[in-house]
């Protein structure tokens, strides 16, 4: 009863994926951030490409397939198959439900694809292989509910192999570029798609969307939304808002105010 407003600062599992959300909503008490489907949508991965697929936005080829899929020789025979056509090596293999890289690997192999799935299938039932893209990797922060903006687009370049949790999270492993050095046709598209992907889960309130960016072909591909991004001084969601005039304590502010829409 004397909550006003709740503000969720939970990663994961239960904490962005519509969970929580759906409590929220219970209480009839307004909430910061995407609601139950935006919430589940951005945290499957399968789920969210899906959708994508449907609003003809463009990403990666991928394929997927369930826990229970490993004891089918017949189907498993089938997913290499289409690995070997569509995706090639390497690509990565993800669990459907989480983030921060966990439980990630790169595979460069057919033995190193079946070692990933079994190190993907032990955090989630569903699993998601997908194409490497060799490019630039840019972020975008999207704010609002009624109407959705975008942030100036950063860049993360890291030192590890791919960006890995390590990477992530440990220093002097990857530093952020904000903004990113891009001209102005592709920096306004990312930040058209990124609402656009926004809309298409429907999330809001606050969101980064991720992107791969080939600049030999001008390729842009999203990777993924992220429905409840780090909001640390050190994390992309507040310094790209920073960048594009918004400081952290206005930002907050801000948000507040759109979860009262």
């Amino acid at each position: 009863e004397k909550i006003d407003i709740w503000f969720p600062a939970l990663h994961g599992p239960n904490g962005e994926d519509g969970v929580i959300q759906g409590l929220f909503k219970l209480t009839g008490k307004p909430f910061v951030g995407s609601g139950v489907l935006g919430s589940s949508l951005g945290m499957d991965k399968i789920a969210m490409k899906s959708i994508f697929k449907s609003f003809n936005l463009p990403q990666v080829p991928y394929v997927f397939l369930n826990k229970i899929d490993l004891l089918n020789t017949l189907f498993m025979q089938s997913i290499f198959n289409k690995v070997d056509t569509l995706i090639n090596y390497p690509c990565f293999v993800k669990p459907a439900n989480l983030g921060s890289s966990i439980g990630i690997n790169k595979a460069y192999s057919k033995e190193e694809l079946i070692n990933a799935i079994k190190v993907a299938s032990a955090y989630d039932e569903r699993i998601i292989i997908e194409k490497n893209i060799k490019g630039r990797e840019l972020e975008c922060g999207v704010l609002g509910k009624k109407t959705l903006r975008s942030s100036v687009v950063g860049e993360v370049k890291f030192k590890t192999d791919w960006y890995t949790y390590s990477s992530k999270y440990s220093n002097n492993l990857s530093d952020t570029i904000i903004p990113a050095d891009l001209n102005d046709n592709i920096s306004n598209k990312i930040q058209k798609l990124s609402i656009e992907a926004c809309k298409a889960i429907n999330a809001f309130g606050l969101a980064r969307v991720d992107f791969f960016y080939q600049e030999n072909t001008q390729q842009i591909y999203i990777n993924e939304i992220n429905t409840l991004p780090g909001f640390t001084k050190t994390s992309m969601y507040p310094m790209l808002w920073e960048a594009s005039g918004l400081k952290l304590e206005k930002l907050v502010a801000s948000l507040i105010e759109t979860s009262q829409e």
